[in-house]
């Protein structure tokens, strides 16, 4: 087989996923910008977290053109992106009990803020005590994560549950088990992963969302500019002097 046509066929299922989440999942887009709306016109703080490559998605909201400047992340070291030596560190990371009650008490995050949370399966005791920690402290959860995962495996966290029993709205990214999109009889694993591909089209549809929910009430969202247009630096900046006391990745 031509690798043109393996490339093709990345493209073709991956646009399938897009299609799928675009349908099955607009109720629940809706209701996760609605409520991040909520949370901005209430005076809110926004946060996202993600870890190892589920942090990626999460980081794609923060400090980025056309996005929210409210949204800052929520970081647990040596567990956000594949940076940690050695990599499976940040994996042996996910399975500890304790260390996102630890962050999250550390954090700013407070009651009346909402937390995005990114776990493709979402069965680890990281995301999933990060989010029952959340909502103890008066957070609310947006999770991102594929349900199959919840009947496919085992959760790792000692209540038995999945971080979409801990969430206020779930956003399913109907990613299969395993993450990997394509298959070759002479290739003996799966391969092509697709879920950061949806992942980060469900939140920015989400983040859409929630910009036209805030002009729908008469409010201006507060997005950032690209800092590599003319006037886009001098934007931002009248951003973040509004809105510092909100935006914890920027100082006067």
């Amino acid at each position: 087989m031509s690798d043109s046509k393996l490339a093709g066929q990345f493209f073709d299922a991956a646009i399938g996923l897009l299609q799928r989440v675009r349908d099955e999942e607009a109720q629940s887009v809706e209701a996760a910008g609605a409520m991040i709306a909520d949370t901005v016109a209430d005076g809110g703080r926004l946060f996202a977290f993600g870890a190892g490559h589920s942090s990626l998605p999460a980081q794609d909201l923060v400090y980025r053109a056309g996005s929210l400047a409210l949204m800052n992340l929520l970081t647990v070291p040596g567990a956000v992106g594949v940076d940690v030596m050695p990599a499976t560190l940040g994996s042996a990371l996910e399975r500890v009990e304790g260390l996102a009650s630890a962050v999250l008490g550390a954090s700013p995050a407070r009651a009346g803020d909402l937390l995005v949370i990114v776990s493709l399966s979402g069965r680890n005791a990281l995301p999933v005590e990060m989010a029952m920690s959340a909502r103890a402290l008066g957070l609310k959860v947006v999770g991102v994560t594929s349900v199959a995962y919840a009947t496919g495996t085992r959760s790792r966290h000692v209540s038995g549950t999945y971080l979409k029993d801990h969430c206020d709205v779930v956003l399913d990214s109907k990613i299969a088990l395993g993450d990997a999109e394509l298959t070759l009889d002479t290739i003996p694993a799966p391969f092509a992963s697709a879920s950061t591909v949806v992942t980060s089209a469900l939140l920015q549809a989400v983040m859409a969302t929630a910009a036209g929910a805030l002009a729908d009430r008469g409010l201006e969202p507060p997005l950032l500019r690209s800092g590599n247009v003319d006037g886009g630096l001098e934007w931002n900046d009248r951003v973040f002097e509004q809105y510092g006391d909100r935006i914890f990745y920027w100082q006067r």
